[in-house]
């Protein structure tokens, strides 16, 4: 019985057109197809196939005689296809219907063309999901940057109203208010110093044209010769010396502004991070603190296990930091002790050799502390610079 129904079925799928030959049109691919594998169905899905009724879909009605054009060859699935738009039903095209029978015994997949599009579909969800990788991190790293900036910013206030406790440490704290203060009283040295070389550099290039005027003068006046002549060779000469005491400032200016600029504030550089630090720990402590003293349910048990390991992750950071100040305030201090003996032996030295009028001691001066003077018109630009 099975195998004359399969017979029928097989018999009902072939189409007939005028001149009584089977010719494999576009949409027969698919159903020959379909016929071919439904002689491998078992029984119970023939026996469902059949109960739903023959397949009448593709079978032809040929209007035209012998010879006559495909124009003339009417799918009796138009007509079917009226008669259920008409009851409002929808009707599955041949190709997708015989795929889904295909699919019920060898899991074939039924979607047309899906192969075609396949390389191009992976490569656009490939970058859809680098995209939206991209996106969640950026958005976990505000998030964190908006939770620790909230926990801090409680604790500031905290403290700041006298509510919160911080920690403290009294020695480190005392060190670094005694390097706070020095770096103040080093900038007022630095600006008086910085006051001296302009007005002392003011002085000699009065001195350099007051000598130069005497000079002509003494060219000019006869009668006054020898006395303009005493005095440009005596302002010429408090010039010179008036030009070595300044590359001698200018050298004590300069090792005292890297001493202020550079060594003392990347040591408060660093103080501030470990202030940072100090204020993040706080904030977790307090933040952990809070969550002991709450009840101990499942989600609190968690919250406590994340809020430590942030916990334990500030106080490494903390005590690293701090560990660096200790030990840049330690060199800091060694530095500023063998720079600043050295500088202001130059300063005395230079100063008293200068107003005791002995050129001599404050060339040597500036020998001793390997100073050299730049020659007249260094600073201005070469001819090739200007062009």
């Amino acid at each position: 019985m099975a195998d004359s129904m399969m017979s029928k079925a097989a018999t009902m799928e072939i189409p007939i057109n005028s001149n009584g030959d089977s010719r494999n049109l576009a949409e027969d691919d698919s159903l020959e197809q379909a016929a071919k594998i439904q002689w491998r169905l078992r029984e119970k899905d023939l026996q469902q196939v059949m109960v739903s009724g023959p397949n009448l879909n593709e079978t032809s009605i040929v209007s035209g005689g012998y010879g006559g054009t495909t124009e003339g060859i009417i799918p009796t699935s138009s007509i079917k296809d009226l008669r259920m738009k008409s009851r409002g039903v929808s009707i599955a095209p041949s190709q997708i219907a015989a795929c889904r029978i295909a699919h019920q015994s060898e899991d074939i997949p039924c979607i047309p063309g899906s192969n075609m599009h396949h390389g191009s579909s992976n490569s656009s969800m490939t970058a859809d999901e680098a995209t939206r990788g991209v996106a969640v991190e950026k958005f976990d790293i505000v998030k964190k940057w908006g939770l620790n900036t909230y926990k801090c910013t409680k604790q500031m206030i905290s403290e700041r109203f006298g509510r919160g406790s911080r920690t403290v440490d009294l020695e480190l704290e005392a060190q670094i208010e005694v390097l706070r203060e020095t770096k103040r009283k080093y900038e007022n040295v630095l600006h008086l110093a910085r006051a001296l070389t302009n007005h002392f550099y003011s002085m000699v290039q009065t001195q350099h044209a007051l000598g130069d005027t005497f000079a002509d003068l003494s060219q000019k006046s006869p009668e006054l010769r020898d006395e303009f002549e005493y005095n440009a060779e005596t302002q010429k000469l408090l010039c010179k010396n008036g030009e070595t005491l300044l590359g001698a400032i200018n050298f004590f200016v300069s090792s005292i502004n890297t001493l202020v600029n550079k060594t003392m504030e990347d040591t408060l550089m660093t103080i501030k991070m470990y202030e940072n630090a100090r204020l993040e720990f706080d904030a977790y402590r307090a933040d952990l603190e809070e969550l002991n003293m709450g009840p101990r349910d499942a989600v609190t048990m968690a919250r406590i296990e994340a809020a430590q390991q942030q916990y334990q992750i500030h106080k490494d950071k903390y005590e690293r930091l701090r560990s660096d100040v200790i030990i840049k305030l330690k060199f800091l201090e060694e530095n500023k002790v063998k720079v600043m003996h050295k500088q202001l032996l130059l300063f005395h030295n230079a100063i008293s050799a200068y107003f005791a009028g002995n050129q001599q001691q404050l060339e040597q001066t500036l020998k001793q502390f390997n100073i050299k003077l730049k020659p007249p018109g260094a600073d201005k630009p070469s001819w090739l610079e200007e062009q």
